[in-house]
């Protein structure tokens, strides 16, 4: 048995405003994002299947061209290499959790 506590992990500046812990399995990734509001997501895409679990604030997801506000409790579900981007609205936490594993992640 492994267990970890978030507060242990290192946190690392992926990109301007988005902040991520990482804990890696052998066969997904958790990343456990702290994102300042006005922090922009540019549009990518990637071969991992994605679920993004708004913990706290309002985040603004666009996928394929269609724009949706998550706020705290919503989940969104990204498929594999579906285009996305966005922008926190709010400052606020996500849980994206990926399948396969992100090696390209902490």
């Amino acid at each position: 048995m492994d267990v970890k506590s978030i507060s242990d992990l290192e946190s690392k500046e992926v990109m301007p405003g988005f902040n991520g812990k990482f804990i890696h399995s052998e066969e997904m990734t958790h990343a456990y994002w702290v994102i300042q509001a006005g922090a922009e997501l540019p549009e990518h895409h990637h071969i991992h299947e994605q679920v993004a679990n708004i913990l706290e604030g309002e985040f603004e997801f666009t996928v394929n061209g269609e724009i949706r506000i998550c706020k705290a409790g919503d989940v969104l579900v990204l498929k594999s290499n579906v285009p996305h981007s966005g922008r926190g609205i709010t400052d606020c936490r996500i849980l994206d959790v990926f399948a396969p594993r992100r090696e390209d992640l902490g």
